[in-house]
């Protein structure tokens, strides 16, 4: 990377903080004191799970959201708007049906006011480079997901952009397709023919990050802040075969669950939460399948995560919202890269179906205030039910009507687990079993 920190960066982010307002409730804050840098020549990942604020944070970069405080500065100067020299690929293709392909690609360069003979030059240049000769006249239904992804790439090439930012380019795609573009993306990067310097790019999948970037952001959530950043020093093309290929993705692992466990002074479980936490969704049979498998002879009771997220075919949005309640509920504990199972997990799996349930009940009441909160309501209530919107309105204090409601339904669905409460989905009546 040739000493790119000695000149100045690209991109610089100062302070950034961004928070949201839910009608007549709380602000929401989504991004929390992000600072970090783009040096000139380097690809930087972002990594974290769904929610943490990561594609809010790239729309800011690109002059399309404004921050609520901190800065953006962009080769020195403030951006306050979309910024001639960044480009960006979305997740979703965001292209216009009605288009052609061509006509796709020659958007960016329209509303630039490019003329039309030098609009199309440049748009066939860009629809050859990345691999989509000969479709110039298609229209996007007749071209698969993989294809409408790179006129994305194509449409963001064509302005010659200075800084490519990609929100999650690849997630809507499937394996092949997406280890294809990845590569192709690469050589394009390597070949310096588009005049792209820097390139900064979401993600919340920690091989992706692993084999495209010279830097990785890691992200926490609720709200959106910079736990830490590695530097991935291996030369290109890299093999997730390699050893040190899979030494950094322990590493990335290690970075991830360091930290949080390092708040709690007994090392055991999860720093308290509180009536508004934004509680992990995980089910119990998935907990129970993960208590199973960490608590088999082979184990010891104790795995590294990445090895979990292997055996278990699970991404980071699967795997960490799983760990999460399992600490939460003192069932394991995550260090390093490393879950260990606990006692308590230890009872819980080795007890019978009707034990598990008495168990995880007391979990709940002692662990998940949010939990204890709705059976203590209904315990007081003279015909112990009540209405779930009663429960709704007091997480709308706390969070997004969108989270307060999936909350809801993931305490509903673990207590009527436990036999702590049971609920009619046709009338949203709550009652004591």
């Amino acid at each position: 990377m040739h000493d790119i920190e000695n000149k100045p960066p690209m991109i610089e982010v100062v302070n950034v903080e961004k928070s949201y307002k839910t009608g007549d409730r709380q602000d929401l804050l989504v991004l929390q004191d992000i600072h970090f840098r783009l040096h000139e020549n380097e690809i930087v990942a972002i990594l974290g799970k769904s929610g943490s604020g990561k594609s809010t944070l790239l729309r800011i970069l690109a002059g399309l959201v404004p921050p609520s405080s901190g800065t953006v500065n962009y080769r020195g100067k403030s951006v306050n708007g979309p910024v001639r020299g960044i480009s960006m690929v979305f997740q979703n293709f965001a292209l216009l049906p009605w288009l052609t392909v061509l006509q796709n690609v020659e958007l960016g360069l329209e509303a630039l006011g490019v003329g039309r003979e030098e609009r199309r030059e440049r748009a066939l240049k860009a629809i050859d480079t990345i691999g989509l000769d000969g479709f110039e006249s298609a229209f996007p239904k007749e071209l698969s997901g993989g294809m409408r992804q790179r006129v994305g790439f194509a449409r963001a090439l064509v302005v010659n952009p200075d800084i490519l930012l990609m929100d999650e380019p690849f997630s809507a795609l499937d394996v092949l397709t997406a280890d294809n573009l990845k590569s192709d993306l690469l050589d394009i990067w390597q070949s310096k023919h588009t005049g792209i310097n820097g390139i900064i790019f979401v993600t919340h999948n920690i091989e992706e990050a692993v084999l495209l970037a010279d830097r990785i952001i890691i992200f926490n959530s609720n709200p959106g802040s910079i736990r830490g950043e590695l530097k991935v020093t291996i030369p290109h093309p890299r093999s997730d075969l390699d050893p040190r290929f899979r030494n950094q993705i322990d590493r990335v692992y290690t970075l991830m669950t360091t930290q949080i466990s390092a708040e709690q002074p007994d090392g055991v479980g999860h720093p308290p939460i509180d009536m508004g936490y934004r509680l992990p969704e995980a089910s119990v049979e998935e907990i129970t399948g993960l208590l199973e498998t960490l608590n088999a002879p082979e184990t010891n009771g104790k795995m590294d995560l990445p090895v979990v997220a292997e055996t278990l075919m699970l991404d980071i949005d699967e795997l960490f919202p799983l760990t999460e309640l399992m600490e939460i509920l003192h069932f394991a504990k995550v260090s390093k890269g490393d879950i260990t199972i606990t006692e308590s997990g230890k009872a819980f799996v080795e007890a019978s179906i009707l034990e598990r349930k008495k168990i995880f009940s007391e979990c709940l009441k002692k662990y998940v205030p949010f939990a204890r909160y709705v059976y203590d309501q209904l315990n007081r209530h003279p015909r112990h039910r009540a209405l779930e919107e009663n429960f709704l309105s007091l997480l709308e204090d706390y969070l997004t009507e969108k989270e307060a409601a999936r909350v809801l339904s993931t305490v509903i669905e673990w207590g009527r687990y436990a036999e702590l409460f049971a609920y009619d989905y046709n009338s949203g009546v709550l009652s004591l079993e």
